[in-house]
């Protein structure tokens, strides 16, 4: 694959990248028309294979928040059509690496020395390469390490990147107003916390430790000595990413296995430490030998505050959700309704969350839950094609929701999209026995 020598850092030259896409694009759309014209019955396809590689070709030369906006939007599998979703699930662990010059330079500048001065053996090509940093192969006094490093400008570009990609995502959400400024905040915070290598260092440290008690999934040891604000050093991890397992003809009591631990890894994590691994894409997940899981990054912890927590939790109780006064009064809870509302708008939306919440709370409903189950994701899928063609919420303001939700079902839509990647069939309430 081919290596950068450079990535542009400047807010300019980033965002002359950008202008350069969106050239590409407005091309793309013209071939289309012309297309339309002559051919009436000519699909948008061709349309969004063009853009979504031009997108992505655009976006992984530069690397940083805009890269990892394509990766979160390539977990969105009902929302975009395929051919995104497609070409951005790239962004998870295929993107071009940096240059062994520019990784020399890189640690001198974070640790003070070159690798070869800190490792018995370094690897210069690296082995993983995705949105905001790549991971290189090493070994020190006997053991593998796999070594992370971040891009150079990545976390001093966040703010001007999300400035950058905010209109496509406002048109994306349908939002509007000045509130919609706590969704994009929460997510450059998060991105914040994700270049920060040393917090990363502590939060995995912290959080294998306390999930250890979880049977059938691993994690690495984290060397702080080894690591640094832009470089992390843990144990190498032997195994298939999960992308890649699952299409393996894997037994069903396996994929139960694998299922059961991810699920309970979830839970303990959002029930037990009211904090959460938030990255459910297949690139941070591995299947070893044994068929035993893999958690490898924890760059991505969304804090669960109470205030937050019970509401959401308690909206999952059939009890809630059936009952018309209790179940509006935590849509107000949870900032999905507001006092500023009119008759219709509260109506319009309390239908609309009783139709999502009834069907995507039904896995706690019930002790045992098959994710492999198509029904359960027919009617995913046809909740999302209803309300993409819906024409008045295009018209509502969709502005709702806490910015907790933002991670919340970011991290629930993840590990769903997983599972039944799995196909698990598992025990709802099992997480509890290794809780406190």
């Amino acid at each position: 694959m081919k290596t950068l020598d450079k990535i542009p850092t400047g807010k300019i030259e980033r965002a002359s990248k950008l202008v350069k896409t969106g050239a590409k694009i407005g091309g793309n759309y013209a071939k289309y028309f012309g297309k339309k014209i002559i051919n009436p019955d000519t699909t948008k396809d061709e349309l969004n294979e063009d853009n979504a590689t031009d997108i992505y070709d655009g976006l992984k030369s530069l690397k940083g928040s805009a890269l990892k906006v394509a990766q979160m939007l390539s977990m969105e599998k009902n929302l975009l059509p395929n051919a995104y979703v497609e070409k951005f699930s790239l962004s998870q662990f295929s993107v071009p690496p940096l240059s062994a010059p520019l990784v020399r330079k890189t640690f001198k500048k974070y640790l003070d020395k070159y690798p070869e001065e800190v490792f018995d053996t370094f690897d210069k090509d690296s082995i993983n390469a995705a949105s905001i940093g790549q991971v290189h192969k090493a070994t020190k006094n006997g053991k593998n390490l796999a070594v992370k490093i971040q891009y150079p400008g990545v976390a001093q570009s966040i703010s001007s990147d999300l400035a950058i990609v905010k209109p496509i995502a406002i048109r994306m959400f349908n939002l509007k107003g000045k509130d919609s400024e706590k969704y994009f905040k929460e997510v450059e915070n998060k991105l914040v916390e994700e270049t920060d290598y040393i917090l990363e260092v502590a939060q995995s440290q912290e959080i294998t430790k306390a999930c250890k008690v979880i049977p059938n999934i691993k994690f690495p040891e984290y060397y702080t000595e080894l690591s640094s604000e832009r470089i992390i050093t843990m144990d190498w991890m032997t195994g298939m990413h999960l992308s890649e397992f699952a299409k393996t003809n894997f037994s069903q009591a396996t994929g139960d296995k694998l299922g059961q631990a991810l699920w309970d890894f979830y839970m303990f994590q959002i029930h037990g430490l009211r904090k959460v691994h938030a990255d459910p894409h297949p690139g941070n997940f591995l299947v070893n030998d044994d068929n035993e899981l893999i958690a490898i990054d924890f760059g991505c912890i969304k804090e669960v505050p109470d205030s937050f927590y019970v509401p959401y939790f308690e909206l999952a109780r059939p009890e809630i959700i059936s009952d018309d006064e209790k179940f509006t009064a935590k849509l107000y809870e949870l900032e999905i309704l507001m006092a500023s509302d009119t008759p219709e708008e509260i109506l319009f939306f309390k239908s609309i969350f009783h139709q999502l919440l009834s069907l995507f709370t039904s896995p706690f409903h019930n002790e045992r839950f098959d994710f492999g189950d198509e029904v359960f994701w027919g009617k995913i899928a046809a909740l999302g094609e209803q309300f993409s063609s819906d024409k008045q919420i295009r018209k509502m303001n969709g502005n709702r929701g806490s910015k907790h939700f933002l991670y919340m079902n970011r991290t629930f839509f993840g590990l769903y999209n997983l599972l039944h990647d799995l196909k698990a069939n598992i025990i709802v309430n099992d997480y509890k026995k290794y809780l406190d």
